[in-house]
């Protein structure tokens, strides 16, 4: 006879194994439920295509993968969209932050190195650079897009290689303006194996240009081992894309020092070598005194009392020898070779002293500006004092002329600046 003790344990262990039942069961479901909405996200992600493509394939005939791809790329080759270079949006700050050149690009920046943008390359998604457009008045009506390599545009060329893109506000044939555009594509080339291209594009303000100046394309020449091949664009219909490209549009903007005065080096080591000038070859007085002169706008009124002035300077020195050269009479081999031997380099404000950084190290330079030039010309009168200390030289003042002609505005009135002192002529004071 079954006793009410014996059969409470049974009952007991009874609903102990339905508990543990039933939470098998849940558990499972559980499981079950999420893999579920976990494939159902994955499926409605896969599927997350463009309405109107979506639609378009819905009513497509059964096609192969090959035909699939092939609409696909299509559509993405008709997707590219071309837009101005030069953006008139920001005409009122036309070289702030992103400029008005490629506007809709930002750049990129390594610590201590110039903004640039590099195609293709992580920002870019893989695109490449097209760029398309004749026109050398109107950067509006030059355009740039972006592009997968496997969808390229309608008609366009695949340039190989890698091309340099330098936007310079100014221009590429004065020698200050040109060697600030180029700097920043040496200062990336040494950072990238001394990698060379095997195009340049230049624009200035959008606009195309076609030719750089004779002195900066023989510094190029000397450091990159051949003259550098501007690329010609033929027809405006027919876009040209870059395996390869390197934009720079902000000069040598970023730049710290210390990596400006190892590209100065670099620049200086290469021009000496293109040129054929080594300590060996090349004999130097003890201290070497250059009077390096132009013509036309910013030259002395009295040439002769200057030279005088300096010579008898130079004598006072034990060792110093003074030269006295136009740079505009020189080659750019002869110019090199006159900045090894100079120690002092004396002249007025301009173009020439671009030149400064072909000296040694620890070089110095004096600068001579026409009458109201301190007042009116703003930052564009410190360029080489910058360029000094940029290079490793040392800038040790400048003269500006307090006499000279008058202006019918006030003195301080901007229109002085252009329709007088800017081309002025600069006189002397021997004292």
């Amino acid at each position: 006879m079954t006793t009410r003790a014996s059969v409470l344990p049974k009952l007991v262990t009874c609903f102990s194994s339905l508990k543990f039942y039933l939470t098998i069961l849940c558990l499972v479901s559980t499981i079950y439920v999420i893999l579920q909405i976990s494939l159902f996200q994955i499926t409605q992600r896969s599927l997350s295509l463009p309405p109107a493509l979506l639609t378009y394939l819905k009513h497509q005939p059964e096609q192969t993968s090959d035909n699939k791809t092939a609409y696909l790329v299509e559509k993405l080759r008709e997707s590219v969209t071309f837009l101005p270079l030069k953006d008139l949006r920001f005409s009122n700050n036309p070289q702030e932050g992103h400029t008005w050149f490629m506007s809709s690009l930002l750049d990129n920046q390594t610590k201590g190195e110039a903004q640039h943008q590099k195609f293709p390359s992580d920002s870019s998604k893989g695109r490449l650079l097209c760029l398309k457009g004749v026109d050398v008045h109107d950067g509006s009506w030059n355009y740039y897009a972006l592009a997968w390599p496997e969808a390229l545009p309608t008609n366009a060329t695949l340039q190989e290689g890698l091309t340099f893109v330098s936007y310079n506000h100014y221009d590429h044939v004065n020698l200050w303006h040109g060697l600030s555009a180029a700097l920043p594509f040496v200062s990336w080339s040494l950072r990238n194996q001394c990698e060379r291209p095997q195009k340049w594009v230049l624009y200035h303000w959008g606009e195309l240009r076609y030719w750089m100046g004779h002195w900066l394309s023989e510094i190029l020449t000397a450091t990159y081992g051949e003259k550098p091949e501007i690329l010609h664009f033929v027809d405006e219909d027919k876009p040209v894309c870059f395996e390869k490209a390197v934009v720079m549009r902000h000069n040598e903007g970023g730049m710290s020092r210390e990596r400006r005065l190892e590209v100065f080096d670099h620049l200086r080591c290469k021009a000496r070598n293109y040129c054929n000038i080594t300590s060996a070859n090349t004999s130097k007085p003890r201290i070497g005194m250059t009077l390096l002169l132009r013509t036309g706008a910013r030259s002395f009124k009295n040439e002769s009392v200057v030279i005088s002035v300096f010579k008898k300077e130079c004598e006072r020195v034990d060792g110093c020898v003074l030269s006295v050269a136009y740079s505009d009479n020189l080659t750019f081999c002869e110019q090199v070779e006159l900045m090894k031997k100079t120690d002092v380099l004396v002249s007025p404000h301009g173009a020439q002293l671009t030149n400064l950084f072909l000296m040694d190290r620890n070089s110095s330079g004096m600068e001579f500006f026409p009458k109201g030039w301190l007042k009116l010309a703003g930052v564009g009168q410190f360029v080489y004092k910058w360029g000094a200390n940029w290079s490793g030289m040392r800038h040790e003042g400048a003269w500006h002329d307090p006499f000279g002609e008058t202006c019918k505005f006030p003195d301080a009135d901007r229109r002085c600046m252009s329709l007088v002192y800017k081309n002025a002529m600069i006189g002397y004071n021997e004292t």
